[in-house]
Parts: structure tokens; C-alpha cells; sequence
């Protein structure tokens, strides 16, 4: 007869807690699975370790102290991955100059890093143009304005302005229209 799978006791060591953060044994636990590898532990004890230990242990590692304003969360990704790669090995020189490449093509044709401002649902823009308040509400499948429903910025503003234009542009969501939005305000 085999023990059954949802008694805590046979997944884990009596009196211990789990090597693994946030690990319960609700069921998750499946006979058979592997045991966790030693890096795996480092790893998941990291989150248990404080602050102070954590900047203790960039120091070690790099020789200067981390970047100021580097938050814990980021503190404890770093030093995760050079635990994996102290025991997988860093990617290889191949992969380094593909993904060099990669991005420096990416940068040539203007394709963006950062995937810009994000608006949330509820958020309201306000435009003046010549004279009036323009207020879109952003709504999850797109944007209202003056009561009827749009996909697009741009569209919104090209009621507005009779004229076609980057509808995060004319809203002042670009940070290029930061710069020129002083000029375009009088139009």
C-alpha cells in the first residue's frame, strides 16, 4: 500500500521547514520530483536573508558596494543569477555577439526598448486646443470621447484637430512631444 500524496509528513521532513520559499506542501509536491540542487537552495534563501546581508554579499562578489537606489528585489535577481552562472556557466561568446547584434539592429530601425507610458483604465487626458478642454477617459478596450467609443489616439485627434496626428503625441504622451509641445500648443 503506498502512503497518499496530500499527507504532509511523507513530503517533507518531519520538523523542518521547507527549503523553498513559500513552499507549503499543498499539493504541489509531487512523488518522484527531484530534489532541489544545492544552487536551487542559495537561491531560494536569498529571499530570507536581509538587506544588509544581501549588499554584503554584492560586495563579496563584485568588490564595490551595489548601485544606490538598487531595490531589494532587483538585489536579490542579481545575485541569483550569478549563482546560475557559477554553476551553469555563462552564455557563450556565439550567443553574447547574436543578442549584441540583435539589439543594436533593433536600436538602427527604430524599434523601441521601453514599451512607453502605460495607461491605466480610468485615466483621463486632457488636451487644450485653441481655446477648448478636450478630455478622452481611457477605457479597457480602448478610449472614450464626447460619449462614443475609440480604438485609437489618433483617430481622436484627428476629430479634434481636422488634421492627422500621433495620437499619444497630441496628448503629450511621447517624450519627443515634451520637447516640442511648447511650439504645437498654439496651433
Amino acid at each position: 500500500m503506498t502512503a497518499p500524496v496530500n499527507n504532509a509528513s511523507a513530503r517533507q521532513r518531519t520538523g523542518e521547514p521547507s527549503p523553498v520559499l513559500g513552499w507549503r506542501g499543498d499539493g504541489n509536491d509531487r512523488a518522484g520530483k527531484p530534489h532541489l540542487t544545492k544552487v536551487e537552495v542559495e537561491i531560494a534563501e536569498l529571499t530570507e536573508r536581509s538587506t544588509h546581508d544581501l549588499r554584503l554579499a554584492w560586495r563579496r562578489l563584485h568588490h564595490t558596494d551595489p548601485p544606490p537606489g538598487l531595490s531589494r528585489d532587483l538585489l536579490i535577481r542579481a545575485l541569483a543569477h550569478q549563482l546560475q552562472q557559477r554553476t551553469e556557466g555563462r552564455a557563450g561568446p556565439a550567443l553574447r555577439r547574436r543578442l549584441r547584434s540583435l539589439t543594436a539592429s533593433s536600436r538602427k530601425a527604430g524599434a523601441p526598448c521601453d514599451p512607453g507610458i502605460v495607461l491605466k483604465t480610468g485615466t483621463r487626458l486632457i488636451r487644450h486646443w485653441r481655446g477648448h478642454a478636450h478630455t478622452v477617459l481611457v477605457r479597457e478596450d480602448g478610449f472614450e470621447y464626447e460619449g462614443e467609443h475609440y480604438r485609437s489616439l489618433s483617430v481622436i485627434a484627428k476629430r479634434i484637430t481636422g488634421a492627422h496626428w500621433s495620437g499619444p503625441r497630441f496628448f503629450g504622451l511621447t517624450k519627443r512631444a515634451g520637447a516640442v509641445l511648447g511650439a504645437e500648443t498654439g496651433r
